[in-house]
């Protein structure tokens, strides 16, 4: 069901001014939020072909009552994600978490809107970005475009190796439809770009869903891209700070562009770079 087919609600829509204030950052929430992911495989749930950050942070970051349910989807486009039905999921469970929880959706699309077989163009992916984000403040929820994850692929010509910019065609992309929309942003892209030049290539590789994947997470990849999430989420929407509470030794290595190599045990996530 695309976009413009989905019915209305019989649920009163929020009115102009509250959807204005939960769009800037003006709106503070009584209620817990309820995070609604929607995106590819970098941010889909660990699987033989795919896995991303949405794992790690449902299931390592959030606290008081917070929840949330990842609808992302391994191969998914902006287009491929509502003609095959993951699109209404998400709608469906704003309609039905609404009234307890405060909806945050995520909106993470890219990987595989830029490549060719997907005949996506800039202005029609920049669009597909506007109207999810559009459709979930009709929804009643607040939406967040998030740049995609970078794939973790070094030039070898640079000393030390950097990572190849290979996306930023739709990270300008979703900057863009976030600006035209007044919606939230996080530059997922640029920080974790920023943070696996810091720790570089090897270390970087220890995320990879398997030793050639240079572009899923495998669970300690997630739990470590998760939390940067987090962290950029409170930086966005400060109120969600008492909501989402990542590891503060993970986070000082992401601040500080060091290698972190996560356990978890009994939900506590602990370092083991000594092992990597």
């Amino acid at each position: 069901m695309g976009l413009r087919g989905q019915k209305e609600s019989n649920h009163a829509f929020p009115s102009h001014d509250l959807a204005s204030r939960r769009l800037a950052g003006q709106f503070v929430s009584s209620k817990p939020p309820a995070f609604f992911l929607a995106g590819d495989s970098t941010t889909a749930p660990q699987s033989s072909t795919g896995g991303g950050w949405g794992y790690g942070f449902l299931n390592q970051t959030l606290t008081r009552g917070a929840f949330g349910i990842n609808f992302a989807v391994n191969g998914s486009t902006t287009v491929s994600f509502v003609d095959e039905g993951h699109w209404a999921k998400v709608i469906a469970a704003v309609e039905q978490y609404k009234w307890k929880y405060e909806p945050i959706v995520t909106i993470q699309f890219g990987h595989n809107d830029q490549k060719p077989g997907a005949n996506i163009s800039m202005p029609q992916f920049i669009a597909n970005i506007e109207r999810l984000a559009a459709d979930a403040v009709q929804a009643g929820a607040i939406p967040i475009v998030v740049t995609s994850l970078t794939r973790r692929v070094f030039k070898t010509s640079t000393s030390p190796e950097l990572v190849e910019r290979n996306l930023l065609d739709v990270v300008v992309g979703a900057k863009t439809a976030a600006e035209r929309g007044h919606y939230h942003l996080i530059d997922l892209n640029q920080m974790s770009t920023d943070y696996c030049n810091s720790i570089g290539t090897v270390a970087s590789h220890k995320y990879n869903l398997d030793p050639a994947d240079t572009t899923h997470l495998n669970d300690k990849g997630s739990i470590v891209f998760g939390a940067m999430v987090a962290e950029l989420l409170r930086w966005a929407i400060p109120w969600l700070g008492q909501y989402v509470a990542p590891d503060q030794d993970l986070i000082v290595a992401l601040r500080e562009g060091a290698f972190f190599l996560p356990v978890s045990a009994e939900g506590k996530v602990t370092n083991n770079t000594d092992a990597a």
